[in-house]
């Protein structure tokens, strides 16, 4: 089988937009041109978040030790972008939940699923209270990435788009 990789394409702006128009934002029909130098700082936070595999690599080939790693080093450059960006900024607040879901998922106990039978499954059962805090730190991250994006039009890589929440295809 040829398991060769095609470039990753980005997603574009129009489809971020909508896939959040679900979410209350200040920005939706406000037309805001964002400061450059502030504009950078959030393009620098979102290049940084493309090479952390711990938003997007496939549960079951993450490694416990090296996820947390990731999320201390996320955490980390939420601080740092914080205190370069200017206080009334507009990316503020989601760099500040993003590193409260990053406190969480490292601070928070994680539940247990000793109710599952090993014999349905496996060693998930031992891993299950991890891999729920992980997702949760996806959503909660894929959310603010997704306003920092269309905020500051920027086009996020398709590893990283794929935990921005998907669009609501109910409506009529």
């Amino acid at each position: 089988m040829n398991r060769s990789r095609s470039r990753p394409h980005r997603l574009g702006l129009t489809e971020l937009a909508r896939r959040i128009t679900g979410f209350s934002t200040p920005f939706f029909g406000v037309q805001w041109s964002p400061p450059s130098a502030e504009r950078d700082i959030v393009r620098g936070f979102l290049t940084f978040l493309e090479d952390r595999r711990v938003l997007f690599t496939p549960y079951e080939l993450e490694v416990e030790g090296q996820v947390e790693q990731s999320v201390h080093d996320i955490r980390r450059r939420c601080t740092e972008g914080l205190a370069a960006l200017p206080e009334q900024s507009r990316a503020i607040a989601s760099m500040r939940t993003v590193r409260a879901a990053c406190r969480r998922f490292l601070d928070d106990p994680r539940d247990n699923f000793r109710n599952l039978y090993v014999r349905d499954f496996g060693d998930f059962r031992d891993r299950a209270g991890f891999f729920t805090a992980l997702g949760e730190l996806r959503a909660t991250v894929g959310a603010q990435i997704a306003i920092l994006a269309v905020l500051y039009k920027i086009e996020l890589e398709a590893e990283l788009a794929a935990i921005v929440p998907a669009e609501d295809d109910d409506e009529p």
